[in-house]
């Protein structure tokens, strides 16, 4: 049997650029550098190497200093590097929604710990692109006319790695209204819980951290 760092690592080294997205909007594909590859490899052998089932948490889609830079789901170069100590060369840039989530993982007792039972990953795979900054998979309803075949087949594909099915937990609230109607059509997993977005946190709600680290807290360990 497969364990969940083999089925990962199989699926995300050989992820495909998608081609037809509206005009405008470019599609970032971090699983292209042999860099990344090495990467995606060493943090998924140091944490998943099991064939235990986790409860997934969904984001977005990858920012393009985060996952879409890394190949990992809320996980900047710097924090792979002294979060997981994992050496990479893949620069220093930081993202706001990594350092968060490295701050409740560390707030639930550090990466060994939380990945144990839990798997960080996003609807759409890839980093999404307008005029050169983040966009969001559920900005346009053409874009995601586009992208939903893609993103009920990613998410068949990384469940089958090992999910519980009793709940999933969506990073965002619009995310949540998204992934909520597509497990009403095909009913992934038992219930789907939302807590608020990390950027939205970082950027709008920094006063009140502790208040959002306790609600994760609530929501994901219940």
């Amino acid at each position: 049997m497969s364990t969940f760092a083999q089925k990962a690592i199989k699926y995300f080294t050989n992820i495909k650029t998608q081609d037809n997205l509206p005009s405008k909007i470019d599609i970032v594909n971090p699983y292209k550098s042999k860099e990344v590859k090495k990467v995606v490899m060493m943090f998924f052998e140091k944490y998943f190497n099991d064939s235990k089932n986790r409860i997934f948490v969904f984001g977005i889609n990858p920012g393009r200093f985060g996952g879409g830079l890394t190949g990992i789901s809320f996980t900047d170069p710097v924090a792979l590097r002294n979060e997981c100590d994992i050496e990479n060369n893949l620069g220093t840039q930081k993202e706001l929604s990594s350092k968060f989530v490295y701050r409740f993982i560390n707030e639930y007792g550090g990466p060994e710990k939380f990945y144990r039972k839990y798997f960080i990953t996003a609807l759409f795979p890839l980093a999404l692109l307008k005029d050169g900054k983040n966009h969001n998979y559920y900005d346009s309803k053409e874009l995601f006319r586009s992208i939903k075949p893609h993103i009920i087949e990613t998410m068949k594909k990384q469940i089958a790695f090992g999910a519980k099915r009793k709940f999933a937990v969506s990073l965002g609230k619009k995310n949540f209204e998204y992934l909520n109607k597509i497990n009403d059509e095909f009913r992934f997993f038992e219930e789907v819980r939302f807590v608020e977005h990390p950027r939205h946190i970082m950027q709008y709600r920094l006063k009140k951290i502790n208040v959002y680290l306790y609600k994760y807290l609530q929501v994901i360990k219940t």
